[in-house]
């Protein structure tokens, strides 16, 4: 038995002909798209100044509960997307899971607020939910700080809450 989750992925791009070719990956492999964010700016940093000088964050989850203990599969997968949008990446896919409490992302950076999973793969929790509403870590990405991918965030909750309301419990095989 693992926890009972919602997957999601954040997707930085330089346009939409490149969030749809995204995401069409990640439908094939993990099925349908459940909720779609707006397509918010990105300028915190410019350190994926390689795949485009203009960038913007989109945001999915997927139709289902997924299992937690698989999200270094998903993070090696989303890096095989990456890798096969050409030789200088146009795509950084941030796969992660939305419960109850907390947003967890995955990365391939290690850092000191980071639990290292398997095969190169970090864990990081990057909000947390109190007190009903997102609340960010000392060491929180300044976009994700910022509040503004908040609303998206809680229909994914709001997702998690119904869907193991259903199945009567938070864990799955």
């Amino acid at each position: 038995m693992q926890p009972a989750v919602v997957r999601i992925a954040g997707i930085l791009h330089p346009d939409k002909e490149w969030i749809d070719w995204s995401i069409e990956q990640l439908v094939g492999k993990w099925g349908r798209v459940d909720i779609k964010s707006e397509t918010f700016p990105f300028s915190n940093t410019d350190y994926y100044r390689d795949i485009s000088p203009v960038l913007y964050r989109t945001f999915v989850s997927f139709f289902g509960l997924a299992r937690a203990g698989d999200l270094a599969d998903w993070k090696k997968f989303s890096c095989s997307i990456e890798s096969m949008s050409g030789p200088s990446r146009k795509v950084n896919i941030d796969p992660g899971y939305v419960n109850g409490s907390r947003l967890v992302l995955a990365s391939t950076k290690d850092h000191a607020h980071r639990i290292y999973l398997r095969d190169g793969i970090f864990a990081e929790v990057t909000l947390r939910f109190m007190r009903k509403k997102w609340v960010p870590f000392d060491c929180t990405f300044p976009d994700f700080a910022s509040g503004v991918y908040d609303h998206f965030m809680s229909q994914v909750r709001n997702k998690w809450l119904r869907d193991t309301a259903t199945l009567g419990g938070v864990w799955i095989d």
